[in-house]
């Protein structure tokens, strides 16, 4: 194993979670006769340069297929959400008409439509077939591919140099980091800016997050390791800010290592100085992960079991890629969960990889009258408590496993 940043050798453990297949491959009924491929899920992090990274046994296009089946659009606190940041970067970095944006990983449009709103000239990057073709619907101009170095030089030759490129939750789906990051230096502009989010491993390590962890997560990331990795490739961090979302991510800002526009922040001194009196600057202190996986793992199973000895109908909401690591780490099958519920249309019908728990609608959910509903992407919590209240009407609970296992009354 070589590390996907620097090439080096000496890695210290993370988390081992033994196989699993890959948590967005959801299964057609008439996949049950068939086999289903499982890959090792060992995470590592670099003694050297500090990134924390899947073992690979299996190339990208393996876990981003054209029938990939998550579509940003079908949360609407995450549409909320990519509504204030386009306010936000046009405000502070003055966007307008004769400016362009370019997404990364754009998805199904769910952020480049209110760039679109505002007359903005956008395009967007996204290699799966299913949710390119849905940004397209939206009049969202998509190129199909993977992002990288080559990508980038022939958007700049066809004049589409971008003022601000946005990356939301790509940045640790991509095996090679290097051409990936080496994109964007060659995509922005002289003075532009791109910015990235993702999940903190900060708040991974301190709120038990291991169910964030499957196969098309490459990497595991902190301010330190990834400015690191800018700075390799011809980037500089200028702010960071901290927001909420999938259990606590950062939104970093970055510009071409050769530009005076964008002052540094304090706020980048802030976080490295966080993380470092974490020992997120020490390998020794990953270690510490494996051990509340695997109390999550019992506590949650022990939950399951005795809730089927008391004759409690157990059912999950959110078909989730966290939730199918949580799912397969634990060995639970249909008889432990009756179902899990998903708004996605494209999820509906099929069954979770792995423990091949059927997927069903929410309607379908309701009327199998659940005493105990799991929430599985449990940052998504409140809004899917709010969703689904009616439960209480027949005496039924909310259950998360994570950080720690609470039925919520």
């Amino acid at each position: 194993m070589k590390c996907r940043h620097c090439g080096g050798s000496h890695f210290a453990p993370f988390l081992d979670l033994g196989t699993a297949p890959p948590s967005n491959s959801y299964l057609a009924e008439a996949e049950l006769a068939k086999p289903e491929l499982w890959y090792p899920l060992v995470i590592r992090v670099c003694r050297e340069c500090l990134l924390v990274q899947t073992e690979d046994f299996a190339g990208r296009e393996t876990f981003f297929s054209e029938s990939y089946a998550y579509f940003s659009s079908f949360s609407q606190s995450w549409l909320s959400h990519a509504e204030r940041y386009v306010a936000d970067m046009v405000t502070r970095f003055g966007l307008g008409p004769q400016s362009h944006v370019v997404e990364i990983a754009a998805n199904d449009g769910y952020l480049l439509q209110y760039v679109k709103a505002r007359g903005i000239a956008c395009l967007g990057v996204e290699p799966t077939k299913s949710t390119a073709t849905a940004a397209r619907a939206k009049g969202i101009e998509i190129v199909e591919e993977f992002f990288g170095i080559s990508l980038a030089e022939r958007l700049v030759a066809a004049g589409r140099q971008a003022d601000l490129i946005a990356a939301n939750n790509v940045l640790a789906h991509v095996p090679d980091v290097n051409d990936f990051v080496g994109g964007f230096t060659r995509l922005l502009k002289p003075d532009g800016v791109a910015t990235f989010e993702f999940p903190h491993i900060l708040n991974m390590i301190a709120e038990n997050q291991f169910d964030t962890a499957y196969h098309e997560h490459f990497s595991y990331l902190s301010l330190l390791a990834v400015a690191r990795i800018f700075a390799a490739n011809g980037l500089r961090v200028f702010d960071v800010e901290k927001t909420p979302w999938h259990g606590g991510s950062l939104r970093v800002f970055a510009c071409r290592a050769a530009s005076a526009a964008h002052a540094l922040s304090a706020n980048v001194k802030t976080v490295l100085d966080e993380e470092q009196a974490a020992g997120l600057d020490r390998a020794e202190t990953y270690a510490a992960m494996q051990g509340g996986a695997l109390e999550v793992r019992d506590a949650f199973l022990a939950f399951l079991i005795d809730a089927r000895r008391k004759g409690l109908r157990v059912a999950a909401y959110g078909a989730a890629a966290k939730g199918n690591t949580l799912l397969n780490f634990a060995g639970v099958k249909p008889d432990l969960v009756a179902a899990v519920a998903d708004k996605n249309p494209a999820k509906q019908g099929h069954f979770m990889p792995g423990s091949r728990i059927r997927i069903v609608d929410e309607q379908t959910l309701m009327a199998l009258r659940p005493e105990r509903v799991v929430i599985l992407p449990w940052n998504l919590k409140d809004e899917i408590m709010r969703q689904l209240s009616s439960i209480r009407d027949w005496g039924g609970k909310f259950v998360t496993a994570i950080p720690t296992l609470t039925i919520h009354d």
